[in-house]
């Protein structure tokens, strides 16, 4: 397995095994986004453990762009099949030529109200999650 689909199957894991099939898609979509946009690091795991550090190097608590890396948690893997399918999920959504998610670079449970609302717009809704993309900019 690539670290490339363990970075994406983590994510899928850890922010989504919840969530509807289609979500967890959802959320690896908005993470190729971000790969494919100059906005962002250009590979799947500098994506995902995105987010300020300390001088220690330790990430800064909750800061991150993917919360489950920097929530100072360990990130383990308790539940085998939900694990099996964010592989899968990871190594699907790899292969897609299409873009389900219509272009978000952005999500968030309905539980939060993130402070960038303002500069992106909605795209699809599953489950918990709420997916956007960035406004267009004025040129």
């Amino acid at each position: 397995m690539t670290t490339a689909v363990i970075c994406l199957a983590m994510a899928i894991y850890f922010e989504a095994r919840s969530e509807p099939i289609a979500g967890q898609a959802m959320v690896a979509f908005t993470i190729l986004n971000r790969v494919g946009s100059n906005d962002y690091p250009a590979d799947i795991c500098s994506v995902v453990q995105q987010g300020p550090r300390h001088a220690s190097g330790q990430m800064v608590k909750d800061r991150c762009q993917f919360s489950f890396w920097c929530d100072h948690k360990p990130e383990l893997v308790e539940d085998w099949p939900a694990w099996h399918r964010a592989v899968r999920l990871a190594r699907w959504s790899l292969l897609q030529p299409f873009d389900f998610s219509e272009g978000a670079t952005h999500y968030h449970t309905t539980d939060v109200k993130p402070d960038w609302l303002a500069l992106v717009e909605p795209t699809v809704a599953i489950g918990n999650h709420r997916f956007y993309k960035l406004k267009e900019r004025n040129q």
